[in-house]
């Protein structure tokens, strides 16, 4: 197999002039990392979602800064062919752009990842653009902002009137001027996410936002079916991989039961000279 050659901002910019979709999916942990960078895929995102999926909590806000870098630090282990963003978590940068910058620059310098996503539209554009100064490259998230699902009134589809329409698309314009290499769009009308990719300059990456968007994220866990508390509508299946989990694992318990496994195939050995000579040694030491 042709090893993927690792992309970068510039890199996506291009995808988007050429017309050629971006894949993402979140990435949690080595083992998955492991996978994921020998796909086809192009980015990750350490998502803040890992706190539903790898941690139970109802909602993303419950993960702090600490926990987030251990996710990153596990996936930057195994991620060296794939572009890798984290999500900045809750309260980490609304602050201001000062208490921002501390703490992207521990996500970047210790979780080593390649850039952070940010969420919220024209109310964080300033803390967008001081770190965008500074270096680090930023993607932006807007329509359905998890981290302020409940002043949204909860995991709903954002955009669906006019006035809320129209200020996502000024929070992507916002984005965009504050040097955002890129923008999710979550959750909203499909003709909406066509306004805005069709609108700005950078590539707009979809989730719950239609087939317009420049490319597509998804949560590992749902499109390989290992969450099952709620799938969301967006959400398409590929695999099954919780049921074969489940099969394997009760496979497993049914064999040791069984006296089945351990088979010789899967055990040690040593020759009956030396078994015997062990135990001949034991017992003249009173061992046996």
């Amino acid at each position: 197999m042709v090893q993927k050659q690792k992309a970068d901002i510039l890199k996506f910019k291009e995808m988007k002039r050429q017309g050629k979709k971006i894949t993402m999916v979140t990435a949690y942990d080595f083992a998955m990392m492991s996978q994921v960078d020998k796909s086809d895929i192009d980015m990750i995102l350490v998502g803040d979602s890992g706190a539903m999926t790898m941690m139970g909590y109802e909602t993303t806000v419950q993960i702090d800064l600490e926990t987030m870098l251990v996710f990153c630090k596990a996936v930057a282990n195994a991620g060296k062919h794939t572009f890798m963003v984290a999500d900045m978590p809750f309260m980490t940068y609304e602050i201001g752009p000062e208490k921002a910058m501390i703490n992207a620059a521990r996500i970047i310098r210790e979780g080593r990842m390649d850039a952070l996503k940010l969420e919220g539209g024209e109310r964080i554009a300033g803390t967008v653009a001081a770190l965008v100064r500074s270096g680090i490259p930023v993607m932006g998230h807007i329509g359905l902002t998890p981290q302020s699902a409940a002043q949204l009134g909860g995991f709903k589809v954002q955009g669906k009137s006019i006035e809320s329409a129209k200020q996502i698309v000024k929070d992507a314009l916002a984005l965009e001027r504050a040097g955002a290499f890129a923008i999710t769009l979550e959750a909203i009308p499909s003709p909406v996410a066509k306004i805005i990719t069709e609108t700005v300059q950078v590539p707009t990456i979809g989730i719950g936002a239609g087939n317009n968007c420049d490319g597509q994220v998804l949560v590992i866990h749902d499109l390989l079916g290992l969450f099952d508390r709620f799938t969301p509508k967006f959400v398409k299946r590929y695999a099954n991989l919780g049921q074969d989990m489940q099969n394997a694992l009760n496979t497993y318990a049914r064999e040791v039961r069984d006296g089945v496994f351990p088979d010789k195939e899967h055990s040690f050995n040593m020759s009956q000279d030396l078994v015997e000579q062990l135990q001949a040694e034991l017992q003249k030491e009173g061992i046996l």
